[in-house]
């Protein structure tokens, strides 16, 4: 009784924190399993799980409007799923570690990505994307960019990322909020 709604919020957003991770591992799957499905099957299944993304988000947008004591958890998550919605970022792991604030493992990410490029495992096209997206994410959490990292990333930049940069960057302060997030999410998984 004394908790004032603390602890049902901690269990809300661990709820909402496990929802949005089956979500981007369903995403994953789906990725990985790729192949072994026809195109129409993999396209249903995908337009599927990007529907149940566009409903959670709905969700969390009600949430944000009744319940100003989750405002700052839940826009980190609301960010992730826009990305996602939008289809800025195609690539379920970056949405993933985006989502829980893991520069860190972006940029060993990133460092696969050239490694795989340079010994022909990943196609030129798929390691530009990709890159593009890692960078985009860095960029979106406060990272530093090199000097070529931003040349990079201006040069190869999507329309569907350069939307996303805008339409994060009227949310608050995102950078802000997805620290708050990123942290909760690590703490809830400890």
């Amino acid at each position: 009784m004394a908790s004032r709604g603390q602890q049902e919020t901690s269990k809300l957003k661990q709820n909402l924190e496990e929802q949005l991770d089956r979500l981007v591992q369903q995403l994953t799957d789906l990725e990985e399993c790729k192949d072994d499905l026809d195109e129409e099957e993999y396209e249903e299944t995908r337009n599927e799980t990007i529907e149940q993304l566009k409903e959670f988000k709905e969700s969390l947008d009600k949430m944000l409007e009744g319940n100003l004591s989750l405002v700052s958890s839940l826009n980190g998550m609301q960010l992730a799923i826009q990305a996602a919605i939008s289809q800025a970022f195609k690539t379920p792991e970056v949405i993933k570690l985006f989502a829980k604030k893991q520069p860190g493992q972006l940029r060993q990410r990133l460092a696969d990505i050239n490694r795989d490029s340079k010994i022909g495992k990943m196609s030129k096209d798929l390691a530009t994307e990709q890159t593009v997206e890692i960078l985009t994410a860095l960029k979106k959490l406060g990272e530093t960019l090199t000097p070529e990292e931003e040349a990079f990333l201006q040069t190869n930049s999507s329309a569907s990322l350069k939307q996303f940069e805008k339409v994060s960057s009227t949310l608050a302060s995102g950078d802000k909020v997805l620290a708050v997030a990123g942290s909760q999410v690590e703490e809830a998984a400890k």
